[in-house]
């Protein structure tokens, strides 16, 4: 079983749930101070992005649904 969890919100973040790694385009980690659970924003109208803030609110959809990704292409 996987070690991390990512869950889409419907509406919302998605929320990270484990042993994680956040890093920028350089390599350099993001300090977490600790926190084993995070939300990421998908709306991109957070002001703490790459992180949640909760500016989606009432103004991003999306119903996370599963489905299969089509056959990976080599």
């Amino acid at each position: 079983m996987p070690t991390t969890k990512i869950t889409v919100n419907n509406n919302g973040s998605l929320k990270i749930d484990g042993d994680f790694e956040i890093v920028d385009m350089q390599g350099n980690a993001y300090g977490l101070q600790g926190r084993t659970i995070v939300s990421l924003c998908r709306c991109g109208l957070s002001k703490n992005k790459p992180f949640c803030d909760g500016s989606h609110k009432e103004s991003f959809q999306h119903e996370a649904v599963a489905f299969e990704l089509p056959p990976r292409k080599v």
